[in-house]
């Protein structure tokens, strides 16, 4: 087959997508990768076929609008204060994946929940699309609310909560979508509720399948993307080989609105407990100016290396971060800044292998040194290290191939686009 995939998002939301892609590849079919310019380099280094969409939503995050967004949001509340700054852009990435999907002529598009184009693009070109999602919450559930809600149960609106994320684009967007329709797609009217089938890149030990949901949803477990040939820097490993396994500190793609505060109650927090920390300064959250000879500041790494090489992690909760330090068997702590990452912090204290979520607005060096030591209880490491070893058992690119192929087959899509 010939397999279009979109997502739009941060590395969180792109980097599983070109190990599916690279899954889908081995099994012998035609890949196309759309996402934010700013990962070109990332998927055709994996010679992953890529069409470059643009990047100003990324962007958007780094200016000072973005970092009091996120430094204030919760849930949909920062996408909500960046809607003004959001709207102009929509019409030009709307086309941009048009176009991706035009020129490459899928039998099956796969796309990300942000690339709310796909489902339209679908219907234009009559090809099936399928939702695959590093995160639940686009599939209706009594279990619980949508993780882009900050609230750990609603009761018995549970499963209505879920219709804020499958239509949201719909009640944001909905005349610029119809009139892109009608323009560029040639399409009439609304498009009809989503149906079909879904796929959630994330492991059901983690988040359990919930009995209402059917055979046309899939928790495959995770998408994960190892780099096998990365080398660490001289003084990494050098760091690393001094002393004891350091807390690992970081906040991935997120960005800094008082970079030098947090970075300062952090440094203070490792000096309280007495333990060796690495610095992830990512996005901008971090920004350490002199650290002590017990703690190492780099950019970024691969996790899959340097997870199993921390004794514990303490990150914002992305899924795909949480994932990486879980697989690792590392005790977590998630300090969330804003969407799902507080579902993640709950399901992590939940599961006890790691303490409450953090509250980043009011984290202080005592709450965060206190995080620290908890992680340090003998019954939660066992329960890390458990959880770990499970997870490495699965193999979560190979079955959602498998869903993929199958569903395929159900739905008649073309087979006449191998690989070349």
């Amino acid at each position: 087959m010939r397999i279009a995939i979109h997502t739009l998002g941060t590395r969180g939301d792109v980097q599983p997508f070109v190990a599916l892609a690279l899954g889908l590849m081995d099994r012998g079919h035609r890949v196309q990768l759309a996402a934010p310019e700013q990962f070109q380099a990332m998927a055709e280094g994996r010679g992953v076929r890529f069409a470059p969409l643009p990047g100003e939503f990324l962007e958007l995050m780094d200016t000072p609008e973005g970092k009091a967004a996120i430094a204030g949001g919760e849930g949909f509340s920062a996408g909500f204060k960046l809607l003004k700054h959001v709207r102009p852009l929509m019409r030009g990435l709307l086309d941009a994946e048009w176009a991706a999907a035009k020129a490459f002529d899928p039998d099956l598009i796969i796309h990300h929940p942000k690339s709310i184009a796909v489902p339209h693009i679908g219907e234009a070109l009559g090809r099936q699309t399928m939702l695959a999602s590093p995160l639940p919450g686009f599939t209706p559930t009594a279990a619980f609310p949508t993780p882009m809600l900050p609230f750990a149960s609603l009761g018995p609106l549970n499963r209505v909560s879920h219709a804020l994320a499958i239509r949201g684009a719909d009640v944001l967007f909905g005349r610029l979508i119809a009139n892109w329709r009608a323009t560029s797609l040639g399409l009439a009217g609304r498009r009809s509720a989503r149906s079909g089938a879904a796929l959630y890149a994330y492991s059901p030990l983690v988040v359990p399948v919930p009995p209402d949901w059917g055979q046309d949803v899939l928790v495959s477990g995770y998408w994960f993307l190892d780099d096998e040939a990365w080398r660490p820097p001289a003084d990494l490993q050098a760091f690393l080989s001094a002393g004891a396994p350091p807390v690992y500190i970081g906040f991935g793609s997120m960005p800094g609105l008082d970079p030098a505060h947090l970075a300062a109650v952090v440094l203070k927090a490792l000096e309280k407990t007495g333990k060796r920390g690495l610095l992830a300064t990512g996005g901008g959250a971090l920004e350490v100016a002199n650290a002590p000879c017990d703690v190492h500041v780099i950019t970024s790494a691969p996790h899959d290396w340097l997870m199993p090489r921390m004794s514990a992690a303490i990150h914002h909760g992305g899924a795909g971060t949480t994932g990486a330090s879980l697989r690792a068997g590392k005790p977590t702590a998630i300090c969330p800044f804003f969407g799902d990452q507080p579902f993640w912090g709950r399901r992590v204290a939940q599961l006890g292998v790691g303490p409450p979520p953090l509250d980043r607005k009011s984290l202080s060096a005592e709450a965060l040194a206190a995080a620290i030591l908890a992680m340090e209880d003998d019954h939660m490491r066992r329960t890390a290290a458990g959880l770990g070893a499970e997870i490495r058992q699965e193999d979560g690119v190979a079955t959602a191939v498998d869903f993929i192929e199958t569903r395929a087959r159900q739905r008649g899509a073309r087979s006449d686009g191998a690989q070349q």
